[in-house]
């Protein structure tokens, strides 16, 4: 192999105290849900938000006096990113990042505040590297890849040192798989410091394409995925060798189980993750029976998770598990009646958070009127016993869909 442990050693050497040794925590309350010893690696803590800080580093690190001098070009989606521009920044290194146009707002502006040139083009990581490629031809840049470089493949493996010198005893790591270089790194250091424990990769359904080109199957890749952190098309070629060799299994998670995992996460851990950090946790939720009775881990890379779409997500949650929802009522129109409706649903410890009141838009009879309350509750079994409260008043009650239009 191209990259071996004392390549990693080496790294970790080269970058200590220039990144952020994160936590690797024991999630208790997980580790209960799930029947297994489950630790995480709080990548989500280094400085940009993710693990990319440690292979930028020491790529750049790495770099001649010539190749500084001119200066460094990323693509990245986001997390890449802000490594390569934050460590670039901090050793005076001129740096461009080609972003694509659907990476999230929050990801561009932070790699533009680290001081690098941001250039958006193309829809994919794919489209991004054509860019770069012209750029490299035209003035000469240093090309820092995201992950198919023996230099980022090293830093990156630092993680797996740090890992097995708190828990030298794991029986399995999962790791998320974009182009392979967190999962290749982790996967050498693991392997060359105790063969045994078993190495798993996951990816989003959308994007299996470490999968499918390790099993020499037709490229799929494509969609529109909150993992976008791992949403790549072409995995990398040395990154591929790795992980065919060491790699026992890649569990593929499609976007429910992400948005599950990213719930879980907050809810149970107070752990806040992008889609891509929260694809192992996905993955083990997915196949507990595989993992009961084991101690294993899996890297959180990265929390960079735009502030709209974790509002968005957890709000769907809520209605999802009938701690918010909305419903329907319909109703004499006379004056009064509102008050005690809302007053009965206050006497079931309902917290009324919207009232809609709508007259002449619904197709309702000319005396009657709609009302939508979207209310705040314990549990599926507190709505009912508020819709049965309702009813027994006489009033015509119905639970709307979280997604309703009406």
């Amino acid at each position: 192999m191209t990259v071996t442990i004392e390549d990693i050693r080496q790294a970790a050497d080269e970058i200590r105290g220039e990144v952020v040794r994160t936590p690797f925590v024991h999630a208790k309350r997980l580790s209960k849900i799930l029947g297994c010893e489950l630790y995480l690696k709080l990548e989500s803590q280094q400085f940009s938000g993710s693990f990319k800080d440690r292979g930028a580093l020491y790529r750049i690190k790495n770099l001649t006096d010539a190749q500084k001098e001119k200066g460094v070009i990323a693509m990245s989606a986001g997390n890449h990113a802000q490594g390569v521009a934050l460590h670039a920044n901090r050793m005076g290194i001129p740096a461009t990042i080609v972003m694509p146009e659907t990476a999230p707002f929050s990801k561009i502006e932070r790699t533009r505040a680290l001081g690098a040139k941001v250039i958006l083009s193309g829809e994919t990581l794919d489209d991004s590297r054509k860019v770069v490629d012209e750029i490299v031809a035209k003035d000469g840049l240093t090309f820092v890849h995201p992950y198919d470089d023996e230099h980022v493949i090293a830093g990156q493996g630092t993680i797996g040192l740090e890992m097995l010198e708190e828990q030298p005893d794991l029986d399995a790591i999962i790791v998320p798989i974009g182009g392979g270089g967190i999962l290749s790194g982790i996967s050498l250091a693991a392997n060359a410091i105790n063969p045994d424990i078993k190495l798993y990769g996951v990816e989003a359904n959308l994007f299996p394409s470490m999968s499918q080109a390790i099993k020499h199957q037709p490229a799929t890749s494509g969609g529109s995925t909150m993992a976008d952190g791992i949403a790549v098309k072409e995995p990398g070629v040395i990154t591929r060798e790795i992980i065919d060799q060491l790699v026992e299994e890649i569990f593929l998670v499609d976007e429910s189980q992400i948005e599950t995992a990213i719930l879980t996460l907050v809810e149970e851990q107070k752990v806040v993750s992008e889609g891509a950090g929260a694809t192992g946790v996905a993955a083990i939720l997915n196949n507990p029976e595989q993992f009961k009775g084991k101690k294993i881990a899996t890297v959180i890379c990265g929390g960079n998770i735009d502030a709209r779409m974790l509002s968005g997500l957890l709000m769907r949650g809520l209605m999802r598990d009938g701690r918010l929802v909305r419903i329907r009522t319909e109703m004499v129109d006379q004056p009064g009646l509102l008050a005690k409706i809302s007053s009965e649903i206050g006497k079931a410890r309902g917290n009324i958070i919207d009232v809609m009141h709508q007259r002449h838009f619904y197709d309702v009879p000319a005396k009657m009127v709609e009302i939508d309350f979207i209310i705040e509750t314990r549990d599926s079994e507190h709505v009912d016993e508020i819709i049965e409260r309702l009813q027994k008043m006489g009033i015509t009650t119905r639970i709307l869909s979280s997604r309703s239009t009406d």
